[in-house]
């Protein structure tokens, strides 16, 4: 994936350097969650041993080999398996570390294996908490209040509410995306809304991918945008792809798509209306899930194979939603944050747009002043607060 064609590539990023970001993820986030799963589900000894296991594996042990059987094995040697086993997870790529940390839990809570707990989602019951809290239920209620304003406001705000996912304004304070954070910066760091806009005019002929990142609060605002692209006209057609499995604790599968939709045709006023475009779309095929098994990959979006990058190709605009899928589209590495977006995007198949509040060191596309008052301001915070976010478009 070439930057410019006069400098090498900066260096992909790892997990051995304590006190970093990514070290702090495998040393402490990871842990947690696995705390987090076994308490989750009443999982038999055998799971709990299998969780104990993982958690000292990978704090102090080596990656291990997926076992002989495993439905995946050859796709995962594919992915670079062989060449990582019997290395420290601190040692190699982080979004490879951090993508063999959940397909090796699922092995630990018996996903693939027959049985009580086969296809279970280990994260289930934090994602409906959270898709049927009081929370969720005031945010819907917030549609109605927006029903009667002006067709670009409209727009702006269901945009800037997937954008924001869970942090969302779903109040629809239409202004709050531009107001000073705390430290006095713009929450919105790159703004390329009105090329996107450009690209979906309302002329009814639109094809348009839509990569979801997470589950629950943060779904159901891709969804409502879904449902307005297809009610304005901007987009025939949506392919919505989730993950096949449950991935990042919180990224959507098709079940989560079908748990957000059931909260929204169950809610009272607009929401219901938003649920029923869907509901229809999903019946006459305007709206299709997709779930390919790239998306669990622990590549970037360049090493994306033929069928995906095909299907990628032939959309009017493909909106990836999110950090890691913003991870994996620009490359996991240490860009400087001024490195042009179009230029680590050229690999990609056809026009793309980011939706993404940053959560992760990665950012590429901001002007110099926009990165010199960010840092004079907030140090390195503003990479992984989520304070702040970005729309960015190549078009």
């Amino acid at each position: 994936m070439p930057a410019r064609s006069d400098a090498p590539l900066p260096p992909v990023l790892l997990a051995d350097e304590p006190g970093s970001f990514p070290h702090g993820v495998l040393a402490e986030r990871h842990p947690a969650i696995i705390r987090q799963v076994r308490d989750a589900l009443p999982y038999g000894p055998e799971q709990r041993r299998a969780l104990d296991a993982l958690l000292a594996n990978c704090l102090d042990g080596v990656i291990e080999p997926l076992p002989a059987g495993a439905h995946d094995r050859d796709r995962w040697t594919a992915w670079g398996a062989d060449t990582h086993t019997g290395r420290s997870w601190f040692d190699v790529p982080w979004l490879w570390s951090e993508s063999w940390f959940y397909r090796r839990l699922l092995d630990a809570v018996g996903y693939f294996t027959p049985g009580p707990w086969q296809g279970i989602d280990p994260f289930r019951p934090s994602k409906t908490a959270e898709l049927d809290s009081p929370e969720t239920g005031e945010e819907l209620a917030a549609l109605d209040a927006l029903a009667g304003r002006p067709p670009a406001e409209q727009d702006r705000a269901l945009l800037h509410g997937s954008l924001w996912g869970n942090r969302a304004d779903l109040s629809f304070r239409l202004g709050a995306a531009g107001d000073p954070s705390d430290s006095g910066t713009p929450p919105l760091v790159a703004d390329d809304s009105d090329v996107l806009w450009s690209l979906l005019p309302p002329s009814g002929t639109a094809t348009v991918c839509l990569i979801a990142d997470n589950a629950g609060r943060e779904l159901v605002p891709d969804l409502l945008l879904i449902a307005r692209l297809l009610t304005e006209g901007r987009a025939a057609r949506v392919l919505l792809h989730v993950k096949p499995q449950p991935y990042y604790v919180s990224d959507a599968t098709h079940t989560d798509v079908l748990d957000a939709l059931r909260r929204l045709v169950t809610a009272p006023g607009a929401a219901a209306g938003h649920g029923r475009v869907l509901w229809e779309a999903l019946g006459d095929g305007r709206l299709t899930v997709r779930a390919h098994p790239f998306s669990c990959a622990p590549l970037p979006y360049a090493d994306m194979p033929a069928d995906l990058r095909g299907e990628l190709a032939s959309a009017t605009l493909t909106l990836l939603k999110g950090d890691l899928n913003y991870r994996r589209l620009v490359g996991d590495r240490r860009w400087p944050p001024t490195t042009p977006f179009a230029e680590v995007t050229a690999h990609f198949p056809g026009p793309v747009a980011a939706l993404r509040t940053l959560k992760s060191e990665v950012v590429t596309g901001l002007d110099a002043g926009t990165e010199a008052a960010l840092v004079t301001a907030e140090g390195q915070k503003w990479r992984t607060a989520g304070t702040h976010a970005l729309i960015q478009v190549r078009a």
